[in-house]
């Protein structure tokens, strides 16, 4: 195949999928000249698995890359069915939004930011491979002969390396939902030297709407009152679609059992590792077999389309048993299966081979995002997105690289937790996995990253001066709270009667009596009016920082001792092999990851306190040994 120059750009993105476009929309809008490369122009930010967004942590995940200026929050807000606030009964670290995507209509809103946005390039092609000269990344060939040059490349390819479906006993090379699976650029990383794993993910059958009997199932309505994830939408969506909830019954379990030896999960044809947390239905009977039934969630995929997503049934079974399986189904006993499920296996990095900035350590000024570093979810990939198109761009800028903490965002902890440990199945961002959590709210991603992203060039100058106006207004209401004293006359105990609070016995600080449990900043907005009406967003800030300020005071302490250990670098020329006394395993793990600080070689797996103890006193004697060559 001849070879013909096709351009040149400051930035080149492999894949439009929700890692690819938001890397090229961040990169676009700072300043930097950007390509988007995707096999189909048609499938830009598609919905392969789930037609939906958000969850637990995923959600506040969406609403971080809203507040750095990122499109995911935005184009969902004007384009879901459905908006439901999860977790509304326990406290504010876990609260979480979900949308149900019209994935259609995600997907054209999502292709028309990037057809619309200055400095960004929008074509079709299939990238076969890189150019690298000395170590550093070039340019890219596609399979047609068309060579682009760049200062930095981003692949964010998703589950397309060297894709393969599975239905039973048919085994094909695919991307997802049919599309062409990326093989010669799988095999051009790894002739470069990277080390990949085989992961594997799935999805349920599609069944249609018309033939599903409702009154067998459960409703499972949105949120009657205006939600949204983007700081800027002020027009909501309130003509939603519910989703049904249904289970599994006992035959559902005597068909999955009866049927195991023809799972390509259980027959050994797959040999990928799957998602522990979004197992197939076949797992989940034989790993949680005394269960007598499973949830199974009906989810519309859009308002001009029949097809429902049957979540909860992912499985790989041949097709004839899957059909099987539907007609168990309360409420599905007549569904018609316009779509059969599979399971999908693929190539992925293996992380640690980044550099907190997503920049790979073999080749310089190349970044990979996305499920092709191991991750599994939308969310996740687009938080890696953002975060690999403000670094290449920064780079090519001449700007410093930007890393959010574990104690910033819950992007940080992806990140983190994919460069320094790594991962041994697909990625799964939850709550539990962040340390810090009561600090990284759903409520306050604009408190925590505003800045960032008005400093990066991608909040408005308009949206962060409102942004500084409620940061002020927050302000000066805890201060006011202090300062207010509340007198036990009758109209206070009448409202704290009303509330199921104990009377006052004497004068109480506004504040104290706020953090009484029972007591909402409603109640003290009736005793204590303020001068000017406080917005929802203040007041829950409000409330949630007086409640909660002594829990959220332990917690910035930790933060600042992490901080000590952050700042306490790591020299890149360190030899941990000349240091004795640490543990053969830890220098594996050390010269491995090459962590940038103390505080990141604490995280990593099989470094023990003992081996950070010895690292700290030889990194202070100053005895840092030159690496060999």
């Amino acid at each position: 195949m001849p070879k013909f120059e096709a351009g040149t750009f400051d930035c080149i993105v492999i894949g439009a999928g929700h890692a690819g476009v938001e890397a090229a929309l961040s990169a676009a809008r700072m300043g930097a000249s950007t390509l988007v490369l995707t096999m189909n122009l048609d499938m830009i930010a598609f919905m392969p698995c789930n037609p939906s967004l958000g969850g637990p942590a995923k959600g506040i995940v969406v609403r971080e890359i809203d507040a750095l200026g990122g499109a995911m929050g935005k184009v969902i807000d004007k384009t879901h069915i459905q908006m439901r606030m999860l977790n509304t009964g326990k406290g504010p670290a876990v609260r979480a939004l979900r949308a149900q995507a019209d994935k259609v209509l995600y997907q054209q809103e999502m292709k028309r930011l990037l057809e619309e946005q200055k400095n960004l390039t929008l074509h079709q092609g299939i990238v076969e491979e890189l150019i690298v000269e000395d170590g550093e990344v070039k340019g890219l060939i596609t399979q047609v002969g068309a060579v682009y040059h760049a200062k930095t490349v981003i692949v964010t390819t998703g589950t397309f390396l060297r894709g393969e479906i599975i239905i039973g006993d048919l085994k094909y090379s695919s991307g997802p939902n049919n599309q062409m699976p990326s093989i010669g650029l799988a095999d051009n990383l790894r002739e470069l030297g990277f080390d990949t794993v085989r992961f594997k993910t799935g999805t349920p059958p599609r069944v249609n709407s018309r033939t599903i009997d409702y009154s067998k199932t459960e409703i499972q309505p949105g949120d009657d009152v205006p939600r949204a994830f983007s700081y800027e939408t002020t027009e909501f969506i309130m003509d939603q679609l519910p989703c049904w909830l249904t289970h599994t019954s006992p035959r559902t379990h005597e068909i999955i059992n009866e049927n195991l030896h023809l799972s390509p999960m259980y027959s050994g044809m797959i040999k990928g590792k799957g998602p522990r947390y979004c197992p197939s239905i076949e797992d989940k009977i034989v790993r949680f077999a005394d269960k007598s039934r499973h949830q199974i969630f009906l989810e519309p995929e859009g308002r001009n389309t029949n097809e429902v997503y049957v979540q909860g049934l992912s499985t790989s079974l041949p097709e004839h048993v899957q059909r099987m399986l539907v007609e168990s189904v309360p409420g599905l006993e007549k569904a018609e299966m316009m779509r059969a499920g599979y399971a999908i296996e693929y190539d992925a990095i293996v992380p640690t081979q980044l550099w907190p900035t997503l920049e790979t350590k073999k080749i310089r000024n190349l970044y990979t995002a996305g499920q092709i570093n191991g991750t599994s979810g939308y969310e996740e990939a687009a938080a890696q997105g953002i975060m690999a198109g403000i670094n290449a761009a920064s780079y090519v800028l001449g700007k410093g690289e930007r890393v959010l903490g574990r104690a910033d965002a819950y992007i940080g902890v992806l990140i983190d937790d994919l460069v320094t440990k790594g991962t041994s199945e697909p990625y799964r961002l939850l709550t539990s996995r962040a340390e810090y959590r009561l600090l990284l709210r759903h409520d306050n991603a604009d408190m925590r990253l505003t800045e960032v992203g008005y400093e990066l060039g991608l909040i408005s100058e308009e949206r962060y001066e409102a942004y500084l106006v409620k940061k002020q207004q927050i302000e000066e209401e805890i201060k006011r709270l202090r300062k207010m004293t509340i007198k036990p006359n009758e109209r206070v105990q009448e409202i704290l009667r009303e509330t199921g609070s104990a009377e006052l016995r004497e004068p109480m600080k506004a504040v104290d009596l706020l953090k009484r449990p029972e007591i909402k900043y409603g109640q003290i907005e009736r005793i204590i009016p303020p001068d000017e009406k406080v917005s929802e967003d203040v007041q829950e800030q409000v409330e949630i920082f007086i409640k909660y300020e002594g829990y959220i005071g332990k917690s910035l302490q930790q933060v600042d001792k992490m901080k000590r250990l952050e700042n306490k670098k790591i020299p890149e020329n360190i030899d941990y092999n000349a240091i004795s006394g640490i543990a053969t395993e830890a220098k594996s793990m050390l010269n491995e990851v090459r962590p940038l600080s103390i505080a990141q070689a604490s995280r990593i797996s099989g470094v023990n306190p003992a081996d950070i103890a010895i690292l700290l006193v030889y990194i202070e004697h100053g005895k840092i040994a030159k690496v060999s060559g």
